[in-house]
């Protein structure tokens, strides 16, 4: 894991612009946009309110999130979960990533709820590329194989206007 970049009031004011509401739970900026702003916060196992919390990265950045929905409403996420059923090499990359998100995520505390649970659909199904998304740009290229194809499939979202959440 990567170790999350401190978060900062104005981060925080940045994600509560992103998201429309308080960030919970975040223990830093797991990938900042070009721009300056947290694209992905990196979140805790176990949210405040005691709620277990298995999305260690969680997407914040306003482009990628609307290029994510628009990838899924074209379905591309039962295109990927075919294609894991049918290619042992993609399944058993994507089956690794899974369990870097595990170990990514035991490292930020243990929560017996969760424990095993990923997100995102790992390691069978492709359930949220917004999540996928979210790792591939925290962890960096080549561990979620299917994260990495989804933001490939974005093209470089950053280098359009920020807008609201610039």
């Amino acid at each position: 894991m990567r170790s999350p970049e401190p978060f900062s009031q104005a981060d925080v004011d940045a994600v509560q612009a992103q998201l429309g509401r308080v960030p919970r739970g975040v223990v830093g900026v797991g990938w900042r946009c070009p721009c300056g702003k947290p694209g992905v916060v990196t979140t805790a196992p176990r949210l405040p309110d005691g709620t277990p919390f298995p999305t260690t990265y969680y997407l914040t950045c306003q482009r990628a999130t609307s290029g994510c929905s628009t990838l899924e409403a074209q379905g591309v996420m039962g295109e990927m979960t075919e294609r894991l059923q049918n290619d042992p090499d993609l399944a058993e990359a994507y089956l690794r990533a899974h369990q870097e998100y595990l170990a990514d995520r035991s490292s930020l505390g243990q929560v017996a709820e969760i424990e095993g649970i990923s997100a995102g659909g790992m390691p069978s199904r492709v359930k949220c590329l917004h999540v996928l998304v979210a790792h591939a740009l925290a962890a960096g290229p080549g561990v979620n194989p299917l994260g990495d194809e989804a933001l490939d499939a974005l093209g470089e979202f950053w280098s359009r206007p920020c807008g609201a959440d610039a």
